[in-house]
C-alpha cells in the first residue's frame, strides 16, 4: 500500500478491521507475502494430515506383520503369502532379505561362500531399511523449512506495514490513529499468518521426526534380528 494512500484507506475501512478487508486493503509486498504464508500454511498441513495417516498404517501394518513373522510358521511359507502384500516398509525389507536368502541358500559348504552369502544378505536388507525411511521421511524438510523461515517472511510484511504507517505520516503530517492505523494493523496481520504458519509445521516437524526415529529403531531391529535369522539358517545347511 503506498503511502499517500493511507488516508483514503483508513477511511475505506470504515473501522472493519476483517481478514478479508485487511487483505484487500494492504499494498502489494504485504499480499505477495501473505499469499506465501497461506501457501505454506496449506501445504505444511497437507503434510501434518499425511504424516499422521501415513505413521498411523505403519504402525498397525507393523504390528500385523511382526505377528505373522513370530507365530513360529516357516519363513518361506510367510513369504509367499507377502509377496502379493508388501504393501508397508517392513514387509518390503522382508521380502528383500528372503529373495537374497533364496538365491544364497544353496551355497557350497566353503566358510568363505556362507560368510560371502551372509554379507550380502545383510547389505540388501541394510539398503531396503535405508529406501523405506527416506520414503517415510519425505515431506518432513518442507515442515523444517516452514517453520524456520515462515515468522521471517511474516515479519518482513510487518517491516514493510510499519514503514508504510511512517510513510504516512510524514506525508500527511498527522499523527490521528486513522493514518497509521491501517499499516499497523497490516503489519500485524503479517506477523499473525507468519506465527498460524510456523507454529504447526514445528510441531508437526518435531513429532513426526520422533515418530520416524522410532520407527527407525523398530525397523533396523527387525532387519538385525531377521537377518540373524537367515544368517543361522546359512551355517546350518553348510556344516
Amino acid at each position: 500500500m503506498q503511502a499517500a494512500d493511507v488516508a483514503q484507506a483508513a477511511s475505506g475501512l470504515g473501522g472493519e478491521f476483517s481478514l478479508v478487508s485487511l487483505f484487500m486493503a494492504a499494498g502489494l509486498v504485504v499480499k505477495i507475502v501473505m499469499g506465501v504464508l497461506a501457501i505454506a500454511s496449506v501445504w505444511s498441513w497437507s503434510i501434518i494430515i499425511d504424516k499422521s495417516l501415513l505413521f498411523g498404517r505403519l504402525k498397525a501394518k507393523s504390528r500385523k506383520f511382526e505377528d505373522a513373522f513370530w507365530s513360529g510358521k516357516p519363513l518361506d511359507e510367510l513369504y509367499r503369502k507377502m509377496s502379493d502384500k508388501n504393501d508397508h516398509p517392513m514387509a518390503r525389507v522382508f521380502s528383500a532379505g528372503m529373495s537374497e536368502w533364496a538365491r544364497s541358500k544353496d551355497v557350497g559348504r566353503s566358510e568363505g561362500l556362507v560368510a560371502g552369502a551372509k554379507d550380502r544378505i545383510e547389505k540388501v536388507m541394510n539398503v531396503a531399511v535405508s529406501r523405506e525411511l527416506e520414503a517415510v521421511e519425505r515431506g518432513l524438510g518442507v515442515l523444517a523449512t516452514i517453520g524456520s523461515v515462515a515468522v521471517f517472511i511474516g515479519l518482513l510484511g510487518t517491516v514493510w506495514g510499519i514503514m508504510t504507517s511512517f510513510q504516512a505520516i510524514a506525508q500527511t503530517k498527522d499523527t490521528n490513529l486513522a493514518v497509521v492505523a491501517p499499516g499497523i494493523a497490516e503489519a500485524l496481520f503479517a506477523t499473525l499468518l507468519g506465527l498460524i504458519a510456523a507454529i504447526p509445521a514445528l510441531i508437526g516437524y518435531n513429532r513426526y521426526s520422533a515418530a520416524l526415529n522410532s520407527f527407525a529403531v523398530r525397523l533396523q531391529g527387525f532387519a538385525d534380528e531377521f537377518a540373524t535369522i537367515l544368517s543361522r539358517q546359512l551355517d546350518e545347511r553348510g556344516r
